[in-house]
């Protein structure tokens, strides 16, 4: 896709518009990403997402943003990551701009709670949806050491509370000293 008028506004309206119609943060909108830019406008491979995923989730800040910069990084270099920022981001600062002026009305309504409870439970599934999709592309390459790093940091995680933080620099320090190899080759 040529960077053009038309690919800056199809990043910005792609952006603007996943962000404005998902709840639950950036685990939600990674599985609308891929299904925008990899499958529906071929503008990056899976392989690719799932490398910008990673990037992103590693990077400080909302993963929802930083999955939108990078892919708009990838398309359209750094006016697409300003756009795609600008996409992400205004949907999100505009409900809370709405719901901070009825915050009291917000608050206090019975009805609302409950909305929101039931979308958390929708929420989740979305997360477990895009759990299962990575965990299918890790391990339809048949990889050894990222399938045994992907077990390995869910029980680190999940069964004996290791802090996140810890896990990802060990994570990295592996990718570091496992990659290197393969990097060499290519060259």
């Amino acid at each position: 896709m040529k960077r053009g008028i038309k690919t800056y506004l199809t990043l910005f309206l792609s952006t603007l518009q996943i962000s404005a119609f998902t709840f639950g943060g950036g685990f939600v909108i990674i599985p609308m990403l891929k299904r925008k830019f990899v499958d529906k406008l071929g503008l990056i491979d899976d392989d690719e997402m799932l490398d910008l995923v990673a990037i992103a989730q590693s990077t400080p800040g909302a993963i929802a943003v930083n999955a939108s910069v990078l892919i708009g990084y990838r398309v359209a270099g750094i006016l697409g990551a300003v756009i795609t920022a600008l996409g992400a981001v205004t949907p999100p600062l505009v409900i809370l701009a709405v719901i901070s002026v009825f915050y009291t009305a917000f608050r206090d309504n019975k009805v609302v709670g409950y909305v929101l409870k039931g979308m958390q439970a929708g929420v989740c599934a979305v997360i477990i949806d895009v759990v299962i999709t990575m965990a299918q592309n890790i391990i339809k390459d048949r990889r050894v050491l990222p399938v045994c790093i992907m077990i390995a940091s869910f029980i680190a995680a999940f069964v004996f509370n290791v802090n996140v933080i810890y896990i990802i620099i060990v994570c990295a320090v592996i990718g570091i000293l496992f990659m290197r190899p393969e990097r060499g080759k290519d060259k």
